[in-house]
């Protein structure tokens, strides 16, 4: 996937108003997360990313491996994209279900190795719910009832 898919099916996803506020998005979840896991883990999941945007997490961090929670996640993306946390959150969701189908499945499952999926703050688990809902598209069915409309 290039980058004019990346970013428009984020666009379509999120039904921003443009590609702007698309990679506003992107940014504001890659660099966080390239900030919370180990360089090396963050060089191998971008790697398969375009290029403009595989650089959130390699090229834009100065400092890999910071130990923050879900929540302090959800609050810098909140920052980095300028909108209300729920909407970061779910903005987050939405960035990291499309880069499950664009990164190998070894790079992916090695991003959630790093991020603790426990029932406190650390709940990283948040952060793969419509993935582990079965993407995108199931998700957005589930909550629109399904089915031609």
């Amino acid at each position: 996937m290039d980058y004019d898919e990346f970013t428009g099916e984020i666009q379509h996803r999120l039904e921003l108003p443009g590609t702007g506020e698309a990679v506003r998005a992107i940014r504001a979840t890659l660099l966080p997360l390239g900030q919370r896991i180990p360089e090396e883990n963050a060089e191998d999941f971008a790697a398969s990313l375009p290029m403009e945007i595989n650089w959130y997490m390699t090229g834009a961090v100065h400092d890999h491996g910071q130990r923050f929670d879900w929540t302090e996640f959800v609050e810098r993306v909140a920052d980095i994209e300028g909108v209300d946390p729920s909407d970061a959150a779910y903005h987050a969701r939405v960035v990291v279900d499309l880069t499950h189908a664009v990164v190998p499945a070894a790079d992916f499952q090695d991003l959630r190795d790093q991020l603790p999926e426990s029932e406190g703050a650390e709940n990283w688990r948040e952060l793969f719910r419509m993935v582990d809902a079965g993407g995108w598209g199931e998700a957005e069915e589930a909550q629109t009832g399904g089915g031609p409309q």
